[in-house]
């Protein structure tokens, strides 16, 4: 009798699973009784970077985002046919100012990369629209009636295996990514992190930006709003590789940027770096 009680108890307990639970803005996890060893030092391994964050009755994006501006910034992967990149480059410095010019709608181009390390054969562009969603939809609504934007499409559809986007808002304590001269290379940090952890990166990279200013590398650090969720963007400027290294490198001497890194890297589930050389009608070059 004894016996079946205990096998019945441990199935029991082995049914119990994560359970979220949500104080505010900070998680803590519920879980089952029965778990392996290698678990129990996973979750130790997790409450040491629990960091709680203020609890707060507004959106994200309202904490976050500037409130000075009302920019919306979106952002493309155009993955190219391998035969066609120097066609497409081409028919992208021919037509996009052209289509820019001519529109006198509130849009920028922001810059325009093609991809040199990470994922090959890929285009990406950043464009900013100039009061946020009703500007990005009278944009759209517009550019349907422009010939050379469908001219655009049509020829840009026959060259590319496929397209991605994302809308995103600005960090209100990153630099505004305005037009520079070059030579210089880009480095564009993609992380995906955690659910629910958006501010307390927010409040770890507001103070660490500062130590990332002195060369003037940092760009634009953004977060996603349509598309993949809990994105976040850093747009870096650097003049070569070995600059980026030694940039890099002189960040850890400054104390105060291994907290943030310690802090934050718990905070990141995927992350991806590409190194991105500007088009010739790049704003940014």
């Amino acid at each position: 009798m004894a016996f079946r009680v205990i096998q019945e108890l441990r199935v029991r307990i082995k049914r119990v699973v994560t359970v979220p639970v949500l104080y505010g803005q900070s998680f803590l996890v519920c879980r089952g009784l029965a778990l392996s060893s290698s678990s129990f030092k996973e979750d130790n391994w997790r409450t040491r970077f629990l960091r709680k964050v203020d609890p707060r009755k507004d959106a994200h994006s309202n904490l976050l985002a500037k409130r000075e501006t009302s920019n919306l910034y979106k952002i493309q992967f155009h993955n190219v046919k391998p035969e066609c990149l120097d066609a497409y480059n081409k028919l992208c410095a021919e037509l996009l100012p052209k289509i820019f010019s001519s529109s006198n709608l509130p849009y920028t181009l922001v810059g325009t990369w093609n991809t040199w390390y990470g994922e090959q054969d890929q285009a990406v562009h950043l464009w900013r629209y100039e009061g946020g969603y009703p500007a990005l939809t009278e944009v759209m609504n517009k550019l349907k009636k422009n010939t050379d934007f469908m001219e655009y499409r049509k020829e840009r559809s026959k060259m590319l295996l496929s397209r991605k986007n994302q809308l995103l808002l600005e960090f209100s304590f990153w630099n505004e990514p305005l037009p520079r001269t070059g030579p210089n290379i880009y480095e564009l940090r993609s992380y995906q992190l955690r659910p629910g952890t958006m501010i307390e990166w927010g409040n770890h990279w507001a103070r660490a930006i500062a130590f990332r200013q002195e060369n003037s590398e940092a760009v634009g650090g953004f977060f996603s709003q349509i598309g993949e969720l809990y994105m976040v963007h850093h747009l870096w400027a650097y003049r070569d590789l070995q600059s980026r290294e030694d940039t890099r490198n002189s960040a850890w001497q400054k104390d105060g940027w291994d907290e943030c890194v310690y802090y934050t890297v718990p905070l990141i589930q995927k992350m991806e770096s590409r190194i991105m050389i500007p088009q010739k009608n790049s704003p940014l070059q």
